[in-house]
């Protein structure tokens, strides 16, 4: 009898959190502000009937079909390219990257000549030293961007048939 008791103890621990449900309030102050609380012991407030809610967890099977994508078939509607075209235009899409990457292999190594090895020659125009630093932080942060372009553009030029 201990034991069984010690086990309902535990379920009602354990269960009773999932089916609590407070009380709330709509209060409304001196200046008309609605406001929600779960607490009704200011002036202004009224309890509000809500209908009780039910959570249901969702069976496992669901979860399993929900997480596979649906099969879908391509509508006899749906419009097509012939593969001349096709081949027309991802020629057009490649040649598109490849001018893409040549511009930005030339925007880095012109990053790169000015950055000098991080021996940046100062500007007349810095005459503070933040101005000069913020130049530099500058020129490093487009180094890595322009680096990271041309990483993507040859992904994305290898991923081409």
């Amino acid at each position: 009898m201990k034991h069984f008791l010690t086990v309902f103890g535990l379920f009602a621990v354990v269960a009773v959190p999932a089916f609590a449900q407070s009380d709330v309030y709509l209060c409304i102050d001196a200046n008309g502000k609605k406001e929600y609380k779960n607490t009704g012991n200011v002036k202004g407030c009224k309890l509000v009937e809500l209908p009780h809610v039910n959570v249901v967890p969702v069976p496992a099977s669901v979860k399993r079909a929900a997480a596979k994508p649906p099969v879908t078939s391509t509508p006899a509607s749906f419009p097509k390219v012939d593969d001349a075209t096709q081949r027309s235009r991802d020629s057009d899409r490649k040649q598109i990257l490849m001018d893409e990457l040549k511009g930005e292999e030339q925007k880095l190594a012109a990053l790169k000549k000015e950055y000098n090895g991080g021996d940046v020659e100062r500007r007349a125009d810095e005459r503070q030293p933040t101005q000069y630093v913020e130049r530099v932080n500058n020129l490093k942060n487009d180094i890595a961007r322009s680096e990271k372009n041309i990483e993507a553009l040859k992904r994305e030029i290898s991923n081409l048939k």
